[in-house]
């Protein structure tokens, strides 16, 4: 089954151009549906501050798992694989190519290579590893999972829990049931990708512009229905960009221009982390493009004899 995938850092054009992908070969009579690899887009509560395509923008394509999760059920990379797999097989079935599309390398590379088969994690023993500090967490785990600690940052609260947890909850370091992977389809499936690098200035530039302008398009707003609902702070939702940079605004902790800068240096700083990882963690002979306003031409005349002769 061919599966095309458009991925890339944020605001670099991927979703226009997977949209363009779709009409060009729905031209050619092949239908296809896009479905979301976007880890904040999954997120109904995030529309404008996620960059969610509009139903304008959508082009009458059919678009997948975009806005699918209520902020307050957290979406796991795993989770997300299970709906994409059952998006994929549902395309299948009508005979449409899926695309992929999105810049959450974690949530492809568990779609395409797997996840390790970890158990529950007991959930006393969760409430308890997420109630300790920081610093008391990391230092449990150095102890008790010597080469975990040692490749973990200090300060990352939700790898070191999730690293101390696993092995107070299995007897086992999160290492050990990271070597066997289940239920990739990357072994399955014919895998069309086109990752986009564009520059990196024209990048920035266009994260800063992006953010400025979603507070005049509903960010604050979205902000503030989502600090009414009470959540935890700590759910992916809360802790999406823009979120904490604009309740700081409304509860009166700094200016909007000050909300500004800190949201463009965010946004900036997650376009520069999405960036590194497409480029040195895809396989060499993925397609990479510059400009997200073009396709590689092959890829709509491959994509389109590949099924019709599959």
């Amino acid at each position: 089954m061919a599966v095309a995938l458009i991925a890339g850092p944020t605001a670099s054009g991927k979703s226009d151009l997977a949209v363009s992908l779709a009409l060009k070969l729905q031209e050619r009579g092949q239908p296809a549906v896009v479905i979301n690899a976007d880890s904040a887009q999954v997120y109904s509560d995030l529309a404008v501050l996620s960059a969610r395509p509009s139903t304008q923008e959508m082009r009458g394509v059919p678009h997948r798992l975009f806005g699918a999760w209520d902020g307050a059920v957290p979406c796991s990379a795993a989770d997300w694989a299970e709906a994409a797999k059952r998006e994929i097989e549902s395309a299948r079935q009508d005979g449409a190519v899926p695309i992929l599309v999105g810049g959450t390398g974690l949530y492809i590379r568990t779609l395409l290579d797997g996840i390790a088969p970890i158990p529950a994690i007991d959930p006393a023993i969760r409430e308890a590893v997420r109630a300790l500090p920081i610093e008391e967490a990391y230092a449990a785990l150095s102890v008790e999972d010597p080469p975990r600690a040692a490749i973990l940052n200090p300060a990352d609260s939700t790898r070191v829990a999730r690293a101390l947890e696993v092995m107070r909850s299995t007897g086992k370091p999160l290492g050990d049931w990271q070597l066997k992977r289940v239920g990739g389809i990357g072994d399955v499936i014919e895998l069309f990708p086109q990752i986009l690098l564009p520059d990196r200035d024209e990048l920035y530039r266009r994260c800063d512009v992006r953010f400025e302008r979603m507070l005049d398009q509903g960010a604050i707003e979205e902000v503030q229905a989502l600090l009414g609902r009470g959540l935890d702070p700590l759910l992916p939702v809360m802790r999406a960009i823009g979120v904490a940079e604009i309740a700081g605004m409304l509860r009166g902790e700094w200016s909007r221009e000050d909300a500004i800068t800190r949201g463009q240096q965010a946004t900036r700083n997650y376009a520069k982390r999405q960036y590194t990882w497409f480029r040195h963690q895809c396989p060499e002979h993925w397609l990479r493009l510059t400009n997200g306003s073009c396709m590689d031409s092959s890829i709509v005349e491959t994509l389109f004899l590949y099924c019709r002769l599959t």
